[in-house]
């Protein structure tokens, strides 16, 4: 069983990107929505979260851990890693990965919470590989909230973003990572307000990609489910109507959401 966690619904995006990519195998998620936001919390608090929520992922089962969240990755991979002895898969080596891959001028763009803008994670690890490159960051703390209360077509998320994005006009990056995964929520806002030649990578993605080389790499360690099909539980900490409505949103179907 693959147990991926979240500070809220925006880790429900790498929980659909592996339900599409790895069908035969079972998903255990974990979403936080009682104490998100993750990323204007002090490090010592986010690795608390941090721990307690591979906990109890271990206790239901899971043999494998993915961070779907920047800030959690950011900030609590290495107590995590240190603590169990299960893989633990972050969404910030998949991203850098694609950003490397994928960016032409090597001026990168990168937008996410204040604990991950502030933890530096995404420019040590991109200029570690390529020295060259030249990384801008912008913490957006107020996406996250707006993303968990749906107001994800509202006029003021809107300017929101417009504002956050516009000291980007004038770097010249034709690459921007959405360091956040509930940022994929509110790409068809992004890619107008930053321009159609600048790449979005979506760590979403990358990070369903990333789990499903590391499985092919590793058989042994997780086997499918053979003729069983896969379970799919989707726990959160608090349950509430705005929740239910992303929840369908991102997997379009109704998702039943198990409060724990």
């Amino acid at each position: 069983m693959i147990g991926i966690f979240d500070s809220g619904i925006g880790g429900m995006t790498v929980a659909r990107a592996v339900e599409q990519l790895l069908p035969d195998h079972s998903i255990l998620y974990l979403g936080d929505i009682a104490r998100t936001p993750y990323g204007t919390k002090s490090a010592e608090t986010i690795i608390d979260y941090s721990l307690r929520n591979t906990e109890f992922l271990l206790e239901k089962g899971s043999r494998l851990i993915v961070i779907a969240c920047n800030t959690a990755s950011s900030v609590a991979t290495e107590r995590l890693r240190q603590e169990f002895k299960v893989p633990i898969i972050e969404v910030v080596t998949p991203a850098v990965q694609a950003v490397l891959a994928r960016s032409r001028t090597g001026r990168i763009g990168i937008i996410g919470t204040r604990a991950t803008v502030r933890s530096n994670i995404y420019e040590r690890s991109i200029t570690a590989l390529a020295p060259q490159y030249k990384v801008f960051s912008q913490a957006c703390p107020l996406l996250v909230p707006l993303v968990e209360e749906g107001w994800i077509n509202k006029r003021e998320t809107k300017m929101i973003l417009r504002r956050y994005l516009h000291p980007f006009k004038d770097k010249q990056i034709d690459t921007l990572v959405l360091g956040c995964t509930h940022y994929p929520l509110l790409t068809d806002l992004i890619q107008p307000r930053i321009g159609n030649r600048v790449n979005l990578v979506d760590s979403s993605i990358e990070t369903a990609h990333y789990l499903q080389h590391f499985l092919a790499e590793h058989p042994d360690l997780i086997r499918n489910n053979g003729d069983q099909p896969a379970t799919r539980r989707y726990f959160v900490t608090d349950l509430t109507e705005s929740a239910q409505q992303v929840a369908a949103k991102i997997f379009n179907r109704p998702l039943e959401l198990e409060l724990v």
